[in-house]
């Protein structure tokens, strides 16, 4: 494939605490309806924050036994549901050994995850690296049978972003004939809540968990923990227009940064992640003039929500009021490693319907965080291109734009 032939997304799958395939995740989003709740999975009762927003029970995709399936792992199910879901929603899904089908997978905490099942057991597999199975996304590769290069990237909450950008790459260089590309993340587990509950990153606002995700609210204490994932089938424009394939838009511009400036406080330096905006604009052959919309990071921290206004103010200028802006994790939480994944199907679902999904629980925004707010209701809105920052912890800054086709 040469350099400028455009990609498209032509194949969604997901997993989300707001539905599991991309027609009810869109139809929630742009409802506004918050799928944060009391943490069920397991006794929260000691923990500072009590709430997450947990995916109900994962389908079984075709190809598996129910018994079968129901024996994996948590996070492993998320990840062939959500591909399995790409594949099938492409038209892929049939003919999936005929071609060289890449895959790119954001996740995070793979490990942890499977330290903590296990110690829930009375297991000790943390301290012996002989019992560690073989890496997830290999696994998934040889359940799907997929023959493309595969790996996994873990870049905190820019994971998808970072997933995304790496599966067009490889289609530029010829690589793959399609790449299967997305972040999933399934931390809201014992040792995940406590760990950033102990960072007091997490909101206590246990009496009423559907208001408790408050981005750019001056009442905000904290995010809540999300978690799920999205994958979506990239393929070069060509040979998605031979096939007549359905295409939710086009993977026009990736740009990242690093600050590096600390483990999990944001920057109190702007410019690193705007640089990383302004090079996704730049990569789209865009100006900001041009962008109908912003999924921001914004997670409900204190911090972090002030910082993200201050990188828009710096790449719009003077039209950052006119710019449409929300975060989708009052809604969805913070789901970690599958969030930019998630948000960017925020973004695919404002193009395709027409309407920008709300910020909820936004009743009293913060001055500090002075955008053009897209507040509790979604807005019609004719929006041609998005814009989907995720800046993850450590510095890892990054900006997803998508374009309708």
């Amino acid at each position: 494939m040469n350099r400028g032939i455009a990609v498209w997304i032509t194949g969604v799958g997901a997993v989300t605490p707001l539905g599991h395939c991309y027609q009810e995740v869109a139809d929630n989003l742009l409802a506004g309806r918050s799928g944060v709740r009391t943490v069920s999975s397991f006794d929260a009762s000691q923990h500072p924050s009590q709430i997450a927003a947990q995916v109900d029970q994962i389908p079984c995709p075709e190809g598996w036994e129910d018994a079968e399936f129901a024996r994996l792992q948590r996070l492993e199910q998320m990840v062939l549901w959500s591909c399995v879901s790409a594949l099938q929603d492409s038209g892929y899904w049939p003919r999936r050994q005929e071609l060289r089908i890449g895959l790119v997978i954001g996740l995070g905490a793979e490990w942890l995850t499977v330290w903590d099942e296990d110690r829930a057991h009375g297991g000790g597999r943390v301290f012996n690296g002989d019992l560690d199975s073989e890496p997830l996304v290999r696994r998934a590769c040889r359940q799907m049978a997929l023959s493309g290069p595969a790996l996994s990237i873990a870049a905190a909450c820019a994971s998808g972003n970072c997933a995304i950008a790496l599966a067009r790459r490889w289609l530029d260089l010829g690589w793959v004939d399609v790449c299967l590309a997305g972040g999933c993340d399934a931390s809201v587990k014992p040792l995940g809540l406590a760990g950033f509950g102990n960072l007091r990153a997490l909101s206590r606002r246990n009496h009423e968990p559907q208001a408790a995700s408050r981005p750019f609210d001056r009442d905000r204490d904290g995010f809540v923990m999300g978690e799920g994932g999205a994958m979506f089938v990239l393929e070069p424009s060509p040979s998605a227009r031979r096939r007549s394939a359905r295409v939710y838009g086009e993977v026009a511009g990736c740009g990242a940064s690093s600050d590096a400036h600390h483990m999990v406080i944001p920057s109190p330096d702007p410019l690193p992640a705007a640089t990383a905006m302004r090079r996704a604009l730049a990569d789209a052959q865009i100006i900001p003039a041009q962008v109908d919309y912003v999924n921001a990071h914004a997670t409900s921290t204190p911090v972090g929500d002030i910082a993200e206004a201050q990188v828009l103010e710096i790449v719009f200028g003077e039209q950052v009021r006119r710019v449409p802006v929300s975060s989708t994790k009052g809604m969805t939480g913070h789901c970690l490693t599958g969030a930019a994944a998630v948000e960017a199907l925020a973004c695919l679902a404002a193009i395709e319907r027409g309407a920008i999904p709300p910020t909820i629980n936004l009743h009293n925004p913060d001055p500090k965080c002075d955008l053009c707010h897209v507040a509790n209701e979604s807005r019609p809105y004719p929006v041609r291109v998005a814009a989907s920052n995720s800046f993850g912890f450590g510095g890892s800054n990054t900006c997803l734009v998508l374009k309708a086709v």
